[in-house]
């Protein structure tokens, strides 16, 4: 639909008008149709505020987990630590634990180190 001055601007131009009515650079057009089919798949910078937006929410996702760790989940349990591994391992090989096929299989007992 035309405005009423689009409409007058087109009467004005008379036949001249009605043939120029679909060129790009008519101002009836312009009022018609608002851009130009070039225009129309001008590429954009939308990729950018995506991506922004992206990283943005990965981010305060990161901070989350990090807050969860720190201040929502409990402490590591003890047998966690690396000395109770070590003491427990040591507790594995003193009671000779699977002989045949098992830990203590790999264990050199007279000179206490690993077979090779």
């Amino acid at each position: 639909m035309l405005s009423r001055a689009a409409w007058n601007l087109m009467l004005r131009k008379g036949e001249r008008g009605r043939r120029e009515m679909h060129s790009p650079e008519a101002p009836v057009y312009r009022l018609q149709y608002h851009q130009t089919f070039a225009e129309i798949n001008r590429r954009s910078n939308e990729w950018k505020t995506v991506m922004g937006c992206v990283f943005f929410f990965c981010g305060f996702a990161a901070l989350l987990i990090w807050w969860q760790r720190v201040y929502v989940y409990p402490p590591k349990p003890i047998t966690l630590t690396d000395e109770w591994k070590a003491q427990q391992l040591q507790r594995m090989l003193d009671l000779k634990v699977n002989p045949v096929h098992g830990l203590a299989s790999h264990w050199d007992y007279e000179k206490k180190e690993w077979k090779k």
